[in-house]
């Protein structure tokens, strides 16, 4: 799997047109959210890069309140906005890689987002489809 944010841990195969449904309407003529990358962080057995993001912090609400009750506890919990780019690896490749990041060799803005949502079956990661903001898109507003 490639470097990834994730919104939603776990979220049932049954709610996949829905799911569909509102990454149409948060993508479709929508700018993409601003967001930056404040640094990196450890997940123990991987590496992250903590991203600020108040339009995807709104976002991410707006989706969990239209799923509410059909969360997880994990999904019901705060979100705290990280890119995953190493995970279940050694501690010590973990702490190499992070080690590299604080010395300075990352990026600090991300300058696109699309929506790529993916189902895990035991297996490789299956895409399901793909959402992209538009360039010329409208800012999001509540």
């Amino acid at each position: 799997m490639p470097a990834h944010l994730t919104l939603f841990h776990h979220l049932p195969p049954s709610m996949l047109d829905e799911l569909l449904r509102l990454l149409w309407g948060e993508t479709r003529d929508v700018a993409p959210p601003v967001a930056h990358i404040t640094g990196p962080i450890s997940l123990g057995a991987g590496t992250a890069l903590r991203v600020a993001s108040e339009g995807l912090e709104d976002l991410r609400e707006r989706l969990a309140d239209a799923l509410r009750g059909r969360l997880v506890p994990q999904d019901q919990a705060p979100w705290r906005a990280h890119v995953t780019i190493q995970n279940k690896v050694p501690a010590d490749d973990a702490r190499m890689l992070l080690a590299q990041l604080k010395s300075g060799r990352g990026q600090d803005h991300w300058p696109s987002l699309a929506w790529p949502p993916f189902f895990y079956r035991g297996g490789p990661w299956e895409p399901i489809a793909r959402f992209a903001f538009s360039r010329s898109g409208r800012s999001r507003r509540n």
